[in-house]
């Protein structure tokens, strides 16, 4: 059988996208404004985070407002038969749509879903004359953040809004198992509390990748294992052209083994260096960056009056899911302290606050100065518990000095449970446990 042609293939697929019912998700939550007229969406996020399923889901949001499912066109750009296509390809895709919608009063108005469009070696322009015409809406996805912010910016020049979106919060991963989300967190009946801090505690573990929920764990660490692998590999190596794989993956073996830990790129290249393996710091500079575009890992840097006086001091780094920890934790015992952290950044993160962490002048550390978009201030501690009179004298502590510096700055600590909690707590601290406050609203 003769190979389709790539005209063939996108008349296809073009067929298919306004063609096919729409799937069944479930529904995903990105804080804030998505779209904005004029401007092209750009979903970022990594790998089986759900971005493609969030498509369809801004699709069907459309369909229900009135638009018909031919006027929404959905196409994956991840297509083997797409090999070698380019932009001057894709004004095609018009010409074709224009022939299958003419015939109704008036100018067609469409909003083009293009999935993973990256591959496509010259998709800027394209995309760029869709929206100069003024009759079509456009939603990209793409896997790398440099990729689609700070390229399309360039390349779009200004207009493009980026939206990103995570793998499953708690309250997602509740939704997917067909569970309540109660509407008051913090009023609940010890039989309810204890189911959700069940729930809680899995969710930790098996962490908010969609494929992966409901597997069982050795089928788990093989997708998740698979996830890193092809990040490594497709958003590292082949998209920036790495040719020290050998230190790509010590750094991200590091990196995701000590989650919520400490890292400086000197402490590291000297490690590599002791170990045999040649690598300059300015390439694992740039390896850490690949990294943190690709969105495998959370870097966060600790606060400082001044840029000289954050750069240098260690940041902090994180996976993207809980999940990833059990994959290269060497200690043999599950860390719940590492993970209820990183869910607390990422949790941060959907919210649009921008994090750093805390040292005190004496000495003491805050896990977390959050800072929503509009601009107020959060001291956030993280511990798993903090019953102990000791453990929580020295989160308290620490809350405290930190606030000094930070005096409009809102104190929370964050518990593991509702057993965590200190038993003297100071009135201007809030203490509750950290699902709580996941299944709690923030105020914008």
């Amino acid at each position: 059988m003769t190979p389709l042609s790539l005209k063939d293939v996108l008349i296809e697929k073009l067929a298919e996208a306004i063609s096919a019912p729409l799937p069944v998700f479930t529904p995903r939550q990105i804080r804030g404004v998505v779209s904005l007229p004029g401007k092209a969406t750009a979903v970022v996020g990594m790998r089986r985070a759900g971005k493609t399923t969030f498509l369809h889901q801004l699709r069907r949001d459309k369909f229900n407002q009135g638009t018909p499912l031919t006027h929404l066109p959905y196409l994956n750009f991840e297509d083997e038969r797409l090999a070698g296509l380019e932009a001057v390809h894709l004004g095609f895709l018009l010409d074709e749509f224009a022939r299958r919608t003419t015939g109704g009063p008036g100018p067609v108005r469409a909003t083009w879903f293009f999935d993973e469009i990256q591959v496509v070696p010259g998709w800027e322009r394209f995309v760029r004359r869709l929206l100069d015409t003024g009759a079509s809406d456009v939603v990209v996805t793409g896997s790398s953040a440099a990729l689609l912010s700070r390229e399309i910016a360039t390349a779009l020049r200004g207009r493009a809004w980026e939206a990103s979106l995570y793998p499953f919060s708690f309250a997602e991963a509740m939704r997917h198992q067909g569970r309540d989300i109660p509407p008051e967190a913090a009023f609940l009946s010890g039989m309810e509390r204890a189911g959700i801090e069940r729930a809680f505690l899995d969710w930790l573990t098996v962490g908010g990748f969609p494929e992966v929920q409901g597997l069982d764990q050795g089928s788990r660490r093989r997708l998740l294992q698979d996830y890193v692998d092809v990040a490594i590999l497709r958003d590292v190596v082949e998209r920036h052209g790495v040719s020290n794989v050998i230190g790509l993956r010590w750094l991200v073996r590091h990196l995701l083994g000590n989650a919520a830990g400490t890292f400086t790129v000197e402490k590291f290249h000297a490690g590599l260096k002791s170990q045999g393996v040649a690598i300059s710091r300015d390439t694992v500079h740039q390896l850490l960056a690949h990294l943190e575009d690709c969105f495998l890992v959370r870097a966060v840097w600790m606060e400082a009056t001044s840029e000289r006086q954050r750069m240098v001091n260690p940041r902090k780094t994180y996976p993207i899911d809980p999940g990833l920890i059990p994959l290269f934790d060497r200690s043999g015992r599950r860390n719940h302290g590492h993970a209820l952290e990183t869910a607390v950044l990422i949790e941060l993160e959907r919210r649009r606050c921008a994090a750093t962490y805390v040292r005190t002048p004496e000495g003491h550390e805050v896990d977390f100065l959050a800072r929503d978009p509009l601009g107020n201030e959060t001291l956030i501690q993280v511990c798993l518990d903090a019953s102990e009179p000791t453990t929580a004298h020295r989160e308290l502590r620490a809350l405290a000095e930190a606030a000094r510096p930070h005096p409009k700055a809102g104190k929370l600590l964050l518990t593991l449970n509702k057993d965590g909690a200190p038993a003297d707590i100071p009135e201007d601290v809030t203490v509750c446990p950290a699902y709580e406050w996941m299944l709690t609203e923030p105020t914008e």
